[in-house]
C-alpha cells in the first residue's frame, strides 16, 4: 500500500464521521418535524462510530505502510474508548431527561450506538500488534509469538466485547418488556435488539483479531465466528420482517425497516470475520 492510498483509506471514516456530525446538527436546527429530534442526534451520535472506525483503520493501515509508533499504539485506542464513553453518557443524559416520546427514543438508540462504538474501539486495540497476522499464518507451528498478547489480555479484550453484547442486549429485553406502557418502549427496545446484533457480531471480529495474533486461532474457530455474524444479522433482519408484516401501517411497523438495516450492518462485519478467516 502507497503512502497516498493509506492517507485516502483513513480520510474516508473521518469524513464521514465529519458528515454525520454536520448533517446531524443540521436536521436537528433546521428540522420542522417533531421526529428531527430522533434523525438528528441519532445521526450525529453515528459519527461517533465512524470515528471509533478511524482509529482501527489507522491502526492497521500505520502497521503496514511502517509508520506505526509507540504513540499511535495507545492514542489511537483511547480515541476510540473516549468516543465510547461520551455517546453512552449522551445518550444517558438525554433519555433521563426526556420531555417527549421523540428524546426518550433517541435517548435510547444514541446509548446503543455508543455500545457499538465501545466493540469497535476494542477491534481498534485488538488491531495494535495486526501485524503479527500474516506472519503467523504462514507459520508451521502454534507457537505463541514474541510482542503478542498474553492469554489474559487476549482473554480480557473479547470479555470487554461480551460485557457491553450482554448490557445491550439486556436493555434491549427491558424495553421490551416495558412495551404495553408505552408504544417508545416497543421502538427503542426493537432498535436496540438490532444493536445489540451488531455489538454481537463484534465479540466475533475481535475474538478472530486476537486469536490469530496469538497464532492460537483454530480449525473450529475458522467456521464458528463466521457463522456467529450471519446469524446475528439473520435474528435482526427476519425480526425486522416479522415487525413489518405483524403492524406496517404504524411507527411500530417502521421499526421493522430500521432492523433490516441494522442486520445488513452485521452482515458487512461478515464480510472482515470471513476474509480473516480465509487468509489463515
Amino acid at each position: 500500500m502507497n503512502y497516498g492510498i493509506s492517507i485516502l483509506f483513513r480520510a474516508i471514516p473521518l469524513a464521514m464521521a465529519i458528515f454525520c456530525f454536520g448533517y446531524g446538527a443540521f436536521i436537528y436546527g433546521y428540522g420542522d418535524d417533531g421526529s428531527r429530534v430522533v434523525a438528528g442526534p441519532v445521526v450525529f451520535s453515528l459519527g461517533m462510530i465512524c470515528i471509533a472506525l478511524f482509529c482501527t483503520a489507522a491502526t492497521i493501515i500505520r502497521q503496514i505502510i511502517h509508520t506505526y509508533n509507540k504513540s499511535a499504539k495507545y492514542i489511537l485506542p483511547v480515541i476510540g474508548y473516549l468516543a465510547a464513553i461520551i455517546t453512552i453518557i449522551g445518550g444517558i443524559c438525554i433519555f433521563s431527561n426526556a420531555t417527549s416520546t421523540s428524546a426518550f427514543v433517541a435517548g435510547h438508540v444514541i446509548t446503543g450506538v455508543g455500545f457499538i462504538t465501545t466493540c469497535v474501539a476494542t477491534a481498534a486495540t485488538s488491531s495494535t500488534r495486526f501485524s503479527l497476522i500474516p506472519r503467523n499464518s504462514k507459520a508451521t507451528s502454534n507457537e505463541v509469538p514474541e510482542g503478542a498478547f498474553s492469554l489474559n489480555q487476549r482473554r480480557a479484550l473479547v470479555i470487554v466485547a461480551i460485557i457491553v453484547s450482554l448490557i445491550a442486549w439486556i436493555w434491549a429485553f427491558v424495553l421490551l418488556g416495558n412495551s404495553h406502557s408505552h408504544p417508545a418502549y416497543f421502538v427503542a427496545g426493537h432498535v436496540m435488539v438490532g444493536l445489540a446484533c451488531i455489538c454481537t457480531s463484534l465479540i466475533a471480529l475481535v475474538a478472530t483479531i486476537a486469536r490469530q495474533i496469538r497464532n492460537d486461532y483454530s480449525e473450529k474457530e475458522r467456521n464458528k465466528w463466521p457463522k456467529l455474524v450471519l446469524l446475528m444479522g439473520s435474528i435482526s433482519f427476519v425480526w425486522g420482517l416479522f415487525v413489518i408484516l405483524a403492524d406496517s401501517g404504524s411507527a411500530n411497523g417502521t421499526t421493522g425497516y430500521i432492523m433490516l438495516g441494522l442486520g445488513l450492518v452485521c452482515y458487512s462485519i461478515s464480510s472482515k470475520v470471513i476474509l480473516l478467516a480465509k487468509i489463515w
